[in-house]
Order: structure tokens, then sequence, then C-alpha cells
């Protein structure tokens, strides 16, 4: 589920909270680390049962409905269709994300019901599901890719709901992009064969991503003022408050990781932190951190410190 891009941009965001709250507690920010990876994981959890909840909440409406002695004028050939939609009924039936749910006690929804019925009003007010509902297609495909629309034009983008996730957890703010897009992927991978299991992937593809988080968190905290005598000897004419916070966090890390991470390519390493640059500061860092490291990988190459190996971690 995370990539090692990610997992980079988790320790980034550790350093700068760091500097921000003016604690050098190394245990309390590998704390944090492992805390914001694995909320991950919640919020992948709390977007997927919002499905669950759309379903059920749908349900009672047409249970409600059935009741009715008038019939609503505008009424869908099939009122039970999307309660009947493959996928949705796939996860409700899904006994191991409930598990997964119970477990961590998410609650969030039964709580904040009015969320449901938000997004759920927006749904039944969206083309898409008017297209669907009309429509003589049937088949898992079809019920799959209403999914996916309802997510990607709904769901994702509802501000209440951003706002909400943001006054949660501050950290998932840049997280909520990453698990809606892996999970628009996950649910396009959808079969009606598809194990429980499908639908609750790993988070991390292995213990070395977590072992490679914590090594580059420490590795550039503790040796600092190294990195920063490497990144003041390529920046002569550059006052250090004049390099936004983020190239300098982005830098040392980089200085990190070429020379303590013997398994990742360089171009690899300046590839990973050119597209962190890109989408977290501003539009000329990538030029900046590139012109840096640059010089400095060559560097490193004409002295002999720069040590590589095998195929590199992805």
């Amino acid at each position: 589920m995370l990539t090692r891009r990610h997992i980079r941009v988790k320790v980034m965001q550790c350093i700068y909270a760091l500097i921000q709250s003016k604690d050098d507690s190394l245990d309390k920010q590998e704390k944090f680390l492992k805390v914001s990876i694995e909320n991950m994981y919640t919020l992948y959890l709390l977007l997927l049962s919002m499905l669950l909840e759309i379903h059920e909440l749908a349900s009672k409406h047409v249970s409600h409905a059935s009741k009715k002695y008038i019939a609503d004028a505008d009424e869908y050939p099939n009122k039970e269709k999307f309660i009947k939609n493959r996928l949705l009924v796939q996860l409700a039936s899904n006994q191991a994300l409930k598990d997964a749910l119970s477990k961590r006690k998410l609650k969030t929804w039964y709580l904040n019901e009015e969320y449901v019925k938000l997004i759920y009003k927006d749904i039944v007010a969206s083309k898409d599901y008017e297209s669907y509902m009309r429509s003589e297609k049937d088949s898992y495909e079809n019920d799959v890719e209403l999914v996916r629309n309802l997510f990607k034009e709904v769901i994702a983008p509802n501000e209440k709901i951003y706002e909400f996730f943001e006054d949660d957890k501050l950290t998932w703010v840049d997280d909520i992009p990453i698990v809606n897009t892996f999970l628009v992927k996950r649910l396009k991978k959808a079969r009606p064969d598809a194990n429980e299991s499908f639908f609750l992937p790993r988070l991390l593809k292995d213990e070395q991503d977590m072992v490679f988080a914590k090594d580059l968190l420490t590795k550039t905290l503790l040796k600092n003022a190294t990195w920063e005598k490497e990144i003041e000897g390529k920046t002569p004419n550059w006052d250090k408050d004049r390099i936004a916070e983020i190239d300098y966090i982005l830098l040392k890390m980089a200085i990190c990781e070429l020379l303590n991470f013997s398994s990742i390519p360089e171009k690899v390493t300046i590839n990973e932190y050119l597209e962190i640059a890109k989408e977290y500061s501003t539009p000329k860092s990538s030029i900046f951190i590139n012109g840096i490291l640059d010089k400095l990988v060559k560097e490193y190459k004409a002295t002999g410190k720069l040590q590589k190996m095998g195929r590199g971690l992805l």
C-alpha cells in the first residue's frame, strides 16, 4: 500500500514537526513516525467503511419506501438495484473487514452519521447514480464501475469529509490523496471471487520498509550537523535562512540516503526527492535541490564516498 516515496514523505513530516515544536526527543519522533504510518491504514479502513454505511443507509431508504402507500413519481425501474450492487454487497458481507473495523474500534461513521447522510444525498443526486439506476445493464463490472465513479466524483472530493479528517488527525491532510488513489485502484481490481483479504492489503510491503523509515529518520537527525556542512559547502552564495525549510530537510534526507543506504541507487534517491520537492515545496525547489545533489554525487564518486551495490530498493 505504501511506497518508499510515501515513507520518505512521512519521515520529512516528522523532521518538520520536530523543528516546529523544538522538541529534540528522537524517541518521541520515532513513535510519531510509527503512529503516522499506521494511521494511514486507519484512514483507508474509514474510507472503505463509508461504502458500507452508504449501502446500509440505502437499504433502509428502500425498505422505508416500500411501505409507502403512494409510490414516488420518479421511481426507477428497479429501485433495489443500488442496494443489490454486487461490489457493495461483497463489501457488506466481508467479515474480515468488519473484524478489522471492530478490532480498531472504528465507529466513526456511527457516531457521525450526518456525514454518511450527506454523502448519500449527493450520490442519489449524481448523474452516475441516475444513469446506473435507469440502465438495463446488469453485471459485476458495471457495479464496480459505479462504485469507483461515485468514490472518485462524490466521496473523495467532498470538502466536508476532508475537513472532518483534517480535524481528526493533521497528518491525514497529506495522506488523503494517497489513500484515495490507492482505494480507487483497489476497487478497479476487485473480482467477484476475490478473497476477503483482498480488501485488507498490507500497509507495508515487508518489515524492511519500516526499518528503512526508522533508519532514515534516525540517521538524518543524529548527523544533522554533518549534513548541514555538506549543504553549506555547495551553497556559498546562499544564507541558510534563505533556503526554504522543506528544501533544507529534503536535502539532508537525500544526502543521508546517498551516503548511508548502499542498496539504493543514487538516481533513485535524487528522483524521489525531486518529486517530493515538486509536491511539497516551492516551484523552483526541485531545480535548486537537483543542482546541489548533482554536485555532491560527482564529488562523492570522485572521493570514493559514494558506495552503491545491489539492484536498489524502490
